[in-house]
């Protein structure tokens, strides 16, 4: 346990003014308040706070976080109010106290919402304050030191889980790597302990056949080096086994593969040196194509900043050099936490605010748009885990995007209202499909329009957090509204069989029976099909219940019959996963007759009479819905018509199917071949129409056509 008078030394040969009299009465606070407790080792507990300040004074973090992480546990584990800490050490550490404390339950979360909420909260506090998510891993990092006392094995495993899921990456997008580095080889040795033992044992194995190659190495660079008149340090460290592990599980290559199990840093003082430094290693040692990456020029989302090659270096082995300034380095280490050295002429801590700080508002923003705690984590760990890919705006602006990143992704980067009005995209100067894949230098521009909406189709291709869960925030708002539209429409409907006004009184008596704080919410439930427009009126009306049960009866009846009345639901405006939806077994038509189907969840699906489907939905007669085609004739929308089309096997036939179906102004969404032979192929074919009569014209003149052998609607 490090000692009172070597913690304020350590403070004090990296800030001089330091308060002392603050770092002492903390340290001796400490002690006192947490008495005799005891951590799982048996050491005694005030060892914890005091070896986190010694970690936080290795990032060379200023007083009051030092101070803090010596108090961080005292609210949360002792009878110390936070009245007292703001009394004795001041506001500023009161307030990064607590920040740390309303996270504290964030371990040992078995449960995944809880887990997600309180990662939420570690977010809105460190969007306040950075120094409490490095106060936090510090914590994090100590109790990982440390995790083989605990005794509880699944216990271990579930803490080992969320370092590598949540602190690690956060650690990353901090620019900490030697931190994350730590995190991930802890757990690792608890989650994958086997799989750490053999990378472990194969290194060593190299070492003794091969001997240690990193002195010689760094001796044959230093010499290139100071040949050219470079003046610099090489630095050689092996990776941790959890890189080399995971590097191996990615790329799907054996160990004797990878060429990196070794880096080394070349680091000089001035930035124009990395480029001379870069051109006398490739002038010297052959490179490796497609191993160079310049995050100098553009750097990390983080804020990290080297060169990156791989060469055939000295001794003919495969080595990966990163050139950096001797400032790029110290962020390399230490991240965010170099930028809390720096101090204005008044004494205070100058903040800075650069792009490192940019996901942190991203996230904040993801946070405001997710629906819950749980779908706020899956969007997080989207934003944390990636490689990146650096792409432009057409005014030179440079977005990094995850690896596999689309136009949906670029254009909820630039700006949230950007991706919800995309409608295409140009990239290099050419429209390309909205699901492309961007790679690196890409130039992008998007083609935006004031009556596009996001499209639910959008989530199968988006890979950023941001991007999904606006869509998703959408597609949400869009189902709520559509299934208070559809509910209301049902209950209207089920007033006027029973001859009653569509009245506030009544309504609420039935809001107040399914405890629903609004009428939209029981409206809502009614269109999701949680509750039937029946049970409404039954609730509304509890006198009347046989007259209900009669009237219903007699529109399941109807709806069954296929012939719409006058208390018909009226159906338009049908888009994919929303409250109302076509059958894909059927595919009915405008024009043809209709039934709805409620389904607990999913609102209506809307079938063709004639559908076989229909027959398992018999004897559940209260989830027949009477409802009609609402069609504007002025604005008439798409819908697919599938057909099953046998045609000739011969050169040309396939354009000629193409040619009529275009000619009679439909347009083919989908293809497939679904059986073929010498003479001919059977095709299942979905054709976007206005209505029947339209699909029925393109069936007419496909029958007409010499290559078509046969053509009729496909029934699932």
């Amino acid at each position: 346990m490090i000692r009172q008078y070597d913690l304020v030394e350590r403070v004090r040969a990296y800030d001089s003014k330091a308060d002392e009299g603050a770092l002492n009465r903390a340290y001796v606070f400490a002690i006192k308040a947490h008495g005799s407790q005891q951590r799982a080792s048996g050491d005694a507990y005030f060892s914890h706070p005091i070896e986190v300040a010694g970690i936080l004074t290795g990032m060379r973090l200023d007083c009051a976080t030092i101070v803090t992480g010596l108090l961080h546990d005292t609210i949360e584990d002792t009878e110390t109010t936070l009245a007292q800490i703001g009394d004795l050490f001041g506001d500023e550490v009161a307030r990064l106290v607590d920040g740390v404390t309303k996270l504290s339950r964030l371990e040992l979360q078995s449960d995944q919402t809880k887990q997600a909420e309180n990662f939420r909260k570690l977010l809105l506090a460190m969007s306040e304050d950075i120094r409490v998510l490095l106060v936090k891993l510090a914590d994090r990092l100590h109790n990982m030191r440390t995790l083989h006392h605990v005794k509880d094995a699944e216990k271990r495993r579930l803490i080992a889980r969320e370092t590598m899921e949540i602190f690690a990456p956060l650690a990353e997008r901090i620019g900490m790597q030697a931190m994350k580095d730590e995190l991930e080889d802890l757990a690792f040795s608890e989650l994958n302990p086997h799989a750490r033992d053999s990378v472990i044992a194969r290194l060593d194995f190299l070492r003794e056949q091969a001997g240690d190659p990193i002195p010689g190495i760094i001796e044959g660079l230093e010499k290139t080096l100071a040949e050219a008149g470079i003046k610099a340090t090489v630095l050689g460290r092996e990776k941790q086994p959890y890189s080399i592990w995971s590097k191996m599980e990615s790329k799907n290559v054996g160990f004797e593969q990878l060429s990196d199990i070794v880096a080394f840093r070349i680091v000089v003082d001035k930035m124009e040196q990395c480029y001379e430094a870069l051109g006398v290693v490739h002038g010297a040692y052959q490179m490796v194509p497609g191993r160079f990456k310049d995050y100098i020029s553009t750097p990390k989302s983080n804020g990290y900043r080297s060169i990156h090659t791989t060469v055939i270096g000295p001794e003919s082995q495969r080595i990966e050099i990163q050139v950096r300034t001797a400032e790029m380095h110290e962020f390399a280490e230490f991240g965010v936490a170099v930028h809390w050295h720096y101090k204005d002429q008044s004494g205070k801590l100058r903040r800075r605010e650069g792009r490192q700080y940019r996901w942190v508002r991203e996230l904040l923003e993801i946070l405001e748009h997710a629906s819950g705690p749980e779908e706020f984590l899956e969007h997080t760990k989207l934003e944390m885990f990636h490689d990146q890919v650096f792409s432009f705006t057409p005014k030179g602006d440079l977005i990094a995007l995850p690896r596999g990143a689309t136009p949906v992704d670029f254009a909820y980067a630039v700006h949230s209202e950007v991706g919800d009005s995309c409608v295409g995209a140009k990239i290099n100067g050419r429209m390309k499909p909205l699901r492309t894949e961007l790679q690196n230098g890409d130039q992008v521009e998007i083609v935006c329009s004031q009556t596009q909406a996001p499209s639910p189709t959008w989530e199968r291709f988006v890979v950023t957090g941001r991007a999904r869960s606006r869509i998703r925030r959408f597609i949400r708002l869009q189902r709520r509204a559509q299934y208070v539209d559809l509910g209301r429409s049902i209950v209207q409907k089920a007033f006027r069989q029973i001859k009653q006004r569509f009245v506030k009184e009544p309504l609420d008596r039935a809001r107040a029976r399914f405890r629903h704080k609004s009428l939209d919410d029981l409206y809502a439930a009614v269109g999701e099909g949680v509750i039937t427009g029946r049970q409404v009126v039954e609730a509304a009306f509890p006198e009347a219940k046989l007259k209900t049960q009669k009237a219903m009866s007699q529109a399941g009846r109807r709806a069954r019959s296929g012939k719409a009345g006058d208390l018909a639901v009226p159906i338009r405006g049908l888009i994919p996963g929303m409250a109302v939806h076509i059958a894909g077994c059927c595919h009915p038509l405008p024009g043809e007759r209709i039934v709805g189907i409620v389904t607990t969840g999913k609102g209506v699906t809307i079938h063709a009479i004639d559908c076989d489907a229909l027959e398992s939905y018999a004897d559940i007669p209260e989830r027949w819905l009477d409802v009609a085609w609402d069609i504007d004739p002025k604005h008439p929308e798409i819908h697919v018509g599938r057909l099953t089309v046998v045609i000739t096997n011969e050169p040309g036939t396939l354009g000629s199917l193409s040619n009529v179906i275009a000619k009679n102004l439909g347009n083919i969404n989908n293809l497939k071949i679904t059986s073929r032979s010498l003479d001919f192929f059977e095709i299942l074919v979905d054709v976007e129409v206005k209505d029947v009569k339209h699909l029925t014209n393109i069936i007419a003149a496909l029958r007409a056509t010499p290559a078509v052998s046969s053509v009729d609607r496909a029934r699932a």
